[in-house]
């Protein structure tokens, strides 16, 4: 496949990422590939959907990334008595000028760390739709533009289900990345300990310079979409998310919705890489993420126990490799 030279200026970029990544990787260890992802959803303009078992940095990692690219940032902890003016925000009456005065909700402002998200109920739900997919809320007939940039952070923990809601497929597929975040290893953990240890408890986030301004994260994200696309590549994505609808293993395969989010996310992360053009590595690191909640196994393969990242990687293997 034809790989054109370099138009764009992508190496103030490619520092600035790396800048980000390295300051993350001082506080956060072993989740390397989570706070690539993650600082790729954020420059793709997408929300992320993570799912772990408590005590593996999901909550920290959301903190770290806002302060160290200078966002404003807010923590909604999910309960199942959650209302959705409780996000959104809602009017309140002042006696002095005898009028109702709209209260922002915690949904207005850049990173929205929704904690443990399917602990609240479709009501509450439905109250993030708006917002994630247009960018605005709209309270008692106005309607609010979100600012710039607006990325929600949602978390899940896979294990604990009492009391909780399954987010709906409209929902979940308004999540740019699904991230499945493992324990660390023996020898990563031995590290985690030795930090802990040292710092003497838990990371003072006011510490922590910023790496990035909101400005700059705004340039970086209108750069990101001027990276090139082959058509060869345009085709690969395409015949990748077809994979999923024409395959006896997948009950429901992936939507349109799919094929563009992996296409702006494999800018990204090109970009991030110093390119500005797409290769096929760059659609095969972010094409699983982007699938991963976007399809459904057939009854037969959910009841053998099979793993959907297993198939979703059989059909990217299956998929020619431009040339």
């Amino acid at each position: 496949m034809y790989e054109p030279e370099n138009r764009l200026n992508l190496e103030p970029f490619a520092e600035k990422t790396a800048a980000v990544r390295q300051e993350m990787e001082k506080y956060i260890v072993g989740q390397d590939n989570l706070i690539t992802l993650l600082l790729t959803a954020l420059i793709s303009n997408g929300h992320v959907l993570i799912e772990g078992v408590p005590g593996v940095a999901k909550t920290q990692t959301a903190r770290l990334l806002a302060r160290v690219v200078d966002t404003g940032f807010k923590r909604i902890q999910f309960t199942p008595d959650l209302l959705p003016s409780d996000i959104t925000g809602t009017a309140v009456y002042n006696n002095k000028t005898s009028s109702f005065s709209f209260h922002r909700g915690p949904l207005f402002t850049n990173l929205v760390l929704a904690d443990e998200i399917n602990r609240a109920p479709a009501k509450t739900q439905a109250a993030l739709f708006e917002a994630m997919e247009e960018r605005q809320i709209t309270v008692d007939g106005t309607t609010y533009t979100l600012d710039k940039p607006f990325m929600v952070l949602a978390t899940q923990n896979p294990v604990d289900l009492e009391g909780t809601y399954r987010l709906p497929e409209a929902q979940i597929d308004r999540f740019l990345f699904k991230i499945i975040v493992d324990y660390p290893s023996q020898d990563e953990e031995t590290e985690i300990i030795n930090r802990h240890n040292k710092r003497g408890g838990n990371i003072d986030i006011d510490k922590i310079s910023p790496v990035i301004k909101n400005s700059e994260l705004l340039e970086m994200q209108v750069l990101a979409r001027q990276v090139f696309v082959h058509p060869n590549i345009i085709g690969y994505i395409a015949a990748i998310v077809s994979g999923t609808r024409n395959n006896p293993v997948f009950y429901l395969g992936a939507s349109p919705r799919a094929s563009i989010a992996i296409l702006e996310s494999a800018k990204t992360f090109a970009a991030i890489n110093g390119r500005d053009f797409i290769t096929p590595d760059d659609v095969k690191f972010t094409a699983p993420y982007v699938l991963n909640h976007r399809v459904l196994l057939s009854p037969e393969k959910e009841i053998a126990g099979g793993e959907t990242a297993n198939y979703i990687e059989d059909v990217i293997n299956a998929v020619e490799i431009p040339k």
